[in-house]
């Protein structure tokens, strides 16, 4: 059943690659403008006035665009620990980061569907990142069904 989960998983990542790639994340959102404490002069470069401009944290789409892929690879490698060599520690680190990493999913696809109807709203159509929907369903489906299966070979299989 470890087997199965991982090979569940790697199919998973693999669609959640592939809704990256085709997506329209690679090209720059346009950060809002925060007021700098110092003021800027006419002979300041444009990379230090950019600089000055940035936001001091990450949105929380940027942030969940890292953390999910990020949870769903060490997840993964926890997994592959559980799987070679039945260690019950391995597998419940890897179910918790899936469940994590599910979760991480859950509240990217929410924060983006609430900018795509920003976006809509305000005729920005650029700004709203965009997916292949079957291709994220299909994504969606395998992840549930990872932390389902996750779960189930976490508590049936001993070490």
């Amino acid at each position: 059943m470890a087997v199965a989960v991982l090979l569940l998983w790697l199919f998973t990542a693999g669609a959640g690659f592939y809704l990256l790639v085709t997506s329209n994340l690679r090209r720059n959102r346009p950060a809002a403008p925060r007021p700098s404490a110092v003021p800027a002069t006419r002979w300041d470069p444009p990379s230090l006035i950019a600089s000055r401009q940035a936001p001091v944290l990450p949105d929380l789409r940027s942030l969940l665009e890292f953390a999910h892929p990020a949870g769903g690879i060490i997840g993964l490698a926890f997994w592959l620990g559980f799987t070679l060599v039945r260690n019950q520690v391995l597998g419940w680190i890897g179910f918790g980061l899936v469940a994590v990493t599910a979760s991480l999913g859950l509240a990217w696809f929410t924060a983006n569907l609430r900018a795509a109807r920003h976006a809509d709203r305000h005729a920005d159509r650029h700004s709203a990142p965009r997916f292949a929907g079957r291709i994220l369903v299909v994504h969606g489906t395998g992840a549930a069904v990872t932390v389902t299966l996750a779960a189930l070979a976490a508590l049936v299989l001993h070490g």
